[in-house]
């Protein structure tokens, strides 16, 4: 009932038509004042928009609490990266207090000059082990890492080629490096190929993920290498979401097509499976060296606090110990896709432990977003424009630590939530 009535006193009636992309030309005088359009709408949606920025009051776990129109709500979190179930695993939790109390909280300086602790130089060679690389080198922030990488990378007579589907963090850290910027549409060759074509004669980057976020499906890699190679252009790979899931060692996407000789730089944050925060680049010492000191989000922001540092090793050390993990999160992952696509819910292209459930309109995302929490399911609403308007969805994310009697319970929520309305409006 509180929910409806919060909607009747809404300034105006929410208009879903309007997203995001409406409003980035601003109307006044002042840059600091957003657009009175903008406020307007935003007023006018505020039940919509009380979806997003929810309160956890609880552990990143298979189940948790939020706090959901002024009260704590169990639910079953379909929401959180925390892929391996590392986030709350007691010797990873024990490692961090171990370090807090060694080295206090935070590192208190940059990297260059003073925020380098031995636990850092012990996280660096450990990451460079693991994937097999010569040197590696730490972030505080996996956006900004990856953003400070191409970047540091490019400069503006270089062209970084993006898949249409790239995350903001790498198509800003193209732009920040004033390199000309080129797209292809998502996985498809002939698209690379012509933008490739279009740069002919320019030091050339072709810019990808090992999964990609929203979509859940993986980059062709295998085509996207040869098609790049073909051109002699470098390949960036960006294994946010694929680190330590994917793979027989859990080195990534480029591990399980076993393509790893091939791509000599790989970036990855702690923020996914390693259930931390931050980011990490591996590859030629000779290019880590440079990147330090042109990488300006690493030079000129703080370390990584040595409490993160101590529970990412620890992180590591387990997801190697413990390979039964992966299967588990992939056994998972097949199960819920398959029951999902059985009640008829679309799941695109997702061959991953990220699907997206596409509504495919505002509107209809937003009141259904409230009932699944409602009844007990957090899932992501995803907007225009992090996916194209027709694909507005739900994006559910699978850890190794659901139950089966977890996602049984979600797919009937789900069942009995998601796949009337849809088939209502179909």
């Amino acid at each position: 009932m509180s929910s409806n009535l919060n909607r009747r006193e809404s300034v105006q009636e929410f208009d879903a038509k309007l997203s995001l992309a409406d409003f980035v030309v601003g109307d006044s005088d002042d840059p600091l004042t957003p657009p009175l359009a903008f406020t307007q709408w935003r007023q006018a949606g505020a039940w919509e928009a009380s979806i997003y920025e929810p309160e956890m009051l609880a552990t990143a776990d298979a189940r948790t609490i939020i706090n959901y129109e002024g009260r704590p709500r169990s639910v079953i979190n379909l929401c959180s990266y925390n892929y391996l179930g590392l986030a709350n695993h007691p010797e990873v939790i024990s490692a961090a207090r171990d370090a807090l109390a060694k080295y206090g909280l935070g590192a208190c300086g940059s990297p260059l000059l003073s925020g380098m602790t031995d636990l850092h130089r012990q996280l660096e060679r450990r990451v460079a082990g693991f994937l097999r690389r010569e040197d590696a080198m730490l972030f505080n922030s996996g956006f900004g890492g990856a953003l400070g990488t191409i970047s540091g990378l490019l400069r503006k007579t270089d062209v970084a080629i993006l898949d249409t589907r790239s995350h903001l963090s790498l198509r800003d850290g193209a732009v920040l490096s004033r390199s000309r910027v080129d797209r292809f549409e998502h996985n498809d060759l002939a698209s690379l190929d012509a933008a490739l074509h279009r740069r002919k004669g320019r030091r050339q980057l072709v810019i990808v993920e090992g999964i990609y976020s929203m979509d859940g499906d993986f980059a062709n890699l295998k085509g996207l290498l040869d098609m790049a190679e073909s051109h002699r252009a470098s390949v960036f790979i960006d294994e946010a979401h694929s680190m330590l899931g994917c793979g027989t060692h859990g080195r990534g996407a480029a591990e399980h097509f076993g393509v790893e000789t091939r791509i000599p730089l790989v970036y990855g944050t702690f923020s996914k499976a390693f259930a931390a925060v931050g980011g990490f680049v591996t590859g030629a010492v000779e290019t880590l060296d440079y990147l330090r000191f042109y990488a300006h989000s690493y030079g000129y922001s703080c370390a990584l606090p040595p409490v993160i540092v101590a529970a990412v090793l620890k992180a590591l050390d387990i997801a190697e110990r413990e390979p039964q993990l992966r299967v588990r999160l992939w056994d998972n992952a097949r199960y819920f896709r398959e029951q999902l696509n059985s009640i008829g819910i679309d799941t695109g292209t997702s061959t991953t432990y990220i699907m997206p459930l596409v509504i495919g309109d505002r509107a209809r995302m937003y009141q259904l977003g409230h009932e699944l929490r409602r009844r007990g399911v957090w899932v992501a609403p995803v907007d225009y424009p992090a996916v194209p308007e027709d694909r507005i969805c739900f994006r559910a994310c699978v850890t190794a630590n659901h139950t089966r009697a977890d996602l049984d319970e979600a797919l009937n929520i789900i069942a009995d939530t998601l796949a009337p309305a849809l088939l209502q409006n179909a």
